[in-house]
């Protein structure tokens, strides 16, 4: 086997895309600060980071069925905040001085800019973070879910730093007329970006994420649809994206009544689907996981504390509580692994299994037999305690290696229940 080129190692890409990412933050500071000054600058630091716990969590909330590595949201956030924040502001500003030079006309540029422009430079920026994720950390890329959080987390950054700059500029419009409390420039802002619409930009790229989520499901043979549903969900958000730039141009109440009418239903319509998505990644965990009972890898009462969210809260709390927080851990990371093995699963079933599929079954099986004595009391807690009545089957246990191996392995026919 060659050796990698120095280029090709794995710290060499983390390094330049992480100083890819610092010099991009660096210059949209610099950027923010030069138009919004100082003071700006600080005010509408304190007042855009509010909704950014609020927003992070409740993906986070979406994506504890089955979570994916915290690198993976700090450089999503990390690429909409900086790098796609950054392109935005300057391809945004030059695209609108271009018209309004070519037309003369800089009332109808900054129309055209705030509908078309921006919305497709944008969407395409944020979208980059969603495809290096799915190209490149791909094992951690498997499902509609995944798409949503890595695409919302990413837009969550992006509004943030923009956010920065609308209000930093507000503020330094009250500064020159004098304006303060509720009447002002700033007060506005922080209604409509803040308080009215903080899921606007998230609302958009999940779309892509959707896309993208989509594309991860089906198996290598349907590349066409790979391609294309990503690229619908991108027109998709561009399109949803420039009809909320544009509500401004419909009359004195046509951004309240886009915000009512097409907004809020598209937000709750999306809110179950993930919700929705999320309840069926559990009911797999149920339906799947049995056929390891048989095969000795779990105990009989695991594929029901693992398709509850609430034995399995059980499990971790139990665990951190008698063992410490690393047995915590080790509980929430053997949750991880069971539900990526029973998706897995599901997908083999349906035909749908990569040429990977015994090799990444081993290793996922590998991993939960590591931790079984950690975790097994912890499930057995949890099952008695969040099923009605009390869990009454007898505990089966784990099967002992069999033939002196190190771990036991039952091979399975992924096509077959």
């Amino acid at each position: 086997m060659r050796h990698p080129r120095w280029w090709q190692r794995r710290w060499v890409r983390y390094a330049a895309l992480s100083t890819l990412l610092a010099l991009s933050g660096l210059v949209i500071l610099a950027l923010v600060r030069e138009q919004t000054g100082t003071e700006g600058f600080l005010v509408g630091l304190g007042l855009a980071v509010l909704p950014v716990p609020l927003l992070v969590g409740a993906f986070r909330w979406l994506d504890r069925v089955q979570p994916g590595p915290w690198r993976n949201l700090l450089f999503a956030f990390a690429w909409g905040a900086c790098a796609a924040a950054l392109i935005a502001i300057v391809a945004n500003s030059f695209a609108t001085r271009w018209i309004a030079t070519a037309t003369a006309d800089p009332s109808s540029a900054d129309t055209l800019g705030a509908t078309v422009i921006a919305p497709v430079v944008e969407e395409s920026a944020k979208a980059a973070a969603v495809l290096l994720v799915f190209l490149f950390r791909r094992r951690d890329f498997t499902g509609v879910v995944d798409g949503v959080v890595i695409a919302g987390v990413t837009a969550t950054g992006f509004a943030f730093t923009e956010n920065i700059l609308y209000l930093g500029t507000a503020f330094g419009t009250d500064q020159l007329t004098g304006d303060s409390g509720i009447a002002s420039v700033t007060a506005a802002t922080f209604f409509v970006r803040i308080v009215l619409s903080p899921f606007a930009h998230p609302l958009f790229t999940v779309l892509t994420g959707i896309g993208f989520g989509i594309a991860a499901l089906p198996g290598e043979r349907q590349r066409a649809r790979r391609v294309l549903v990503p690229v619908a969900g991108l027109l998709l958000a561009m399109s949803m994206h420039a009809f909320w730039n544009g509500s401004s141009t419909f009359g004195q109440y046509g951004f309240f009544a886009v915000y009512g009418m097409f907004m809020v239903p598209a937000f709750g319509l999306l809110t179950w689907l993930a919700v929705w998505t999320r309840q069926r990644e559990l009911r797999a965990v149920r339906e799947e996981l049995p056929v390891y009972v048989y095969a000795g890898w779990l105990g009989t009462a695991e594929p029901f504390v693992l398709g509850s969210m609430r034995a399995r809260q059980m499990a971790r709390e139990y665990a951190a509580y008698h063992f410490g927080k690393a047995a915590g851990r080790a509980v929430a990371e053997y949750e991880g692994y069971a539900t990526t093995l029973a998706l897995l699963r599901r997908r083999g079933r349906r035909g749908r299994a990569a040429a990977d599929f015994m090799a990444r079954e081993r290793e996922l099986l590998t991993e939960l037999w590591s931790r079984r004595e950690l975790v097994r009391p912890a499930m057995e807690y949890a099952a008695r305690t969040a099923a009605p009545g009390g869990w009454r089957p007898g505990y089966a246990g784990y099967a002992a290696p069999a033939h002196g191996a190190a771990v036991p392995y039952t091979a399975h026919n992924p096509y077959r229940n």
